[in-house]
């Protein structure tokens, strides 16, 4: 097995072993990821290139939505759910209008929620992320 392959192994491995709360916050962390990748790239004039990032990280927010139970979280569920939406709604205008500005408020409001998810982790847990 080369090195690369043992690494990527290695990944699979820990997100399939994790907790729910540390696979929610791989998640945000991914989907903030390929949103910097495609302003990036935005920014560059790779539009192929960028739309296909912002895809990426619009299937997280959308595995995100479908992965909420409206029987357990009620009010919390239906908040999230609006937020989803919304930030959805924006990389989908990114891509229309070619506006980074989209991307810049779908971002936003992950990190908003991103960095929520990882106090309840730290406190869920115990440990901080590295």
């Amino acid at each position: 097995m080369n090195p690369q392959s043992a690494a990527q192994a290695y990944r699979q491995s820990s997100f399939e072993n994790a907790p729910p709360i540390k696979i929610v916050c791989l998640l945000y962390d991914g989907a903030l990821r390929y949103i910097d990748r495609a302003s990036s790239l935005l920014a560059a004039g790779h539009q192929p290139t960028w739309s296909y990032w912002i895809g990426r990280a619009d299937a997280i927010v959308e595995e995100l939505r479908l992965s909420l139970d409206s029987t357990q979280g009620g009010d919390l569920c239906r908040e999230l759910d609006r937020l989803y939406d919304f930030v959805q709604s924006r990389l989908s205008l990114a891509v229309a209008e070619k506006d980074a500005a989209y991307l810049a408020e779908a971002r936003r409001i992950l990190v908003n929620l991103s960095e929520g998810w990882n106090r309840i982790e730290t406190q869920t847990i115990g440990a901080p992320r590295a």
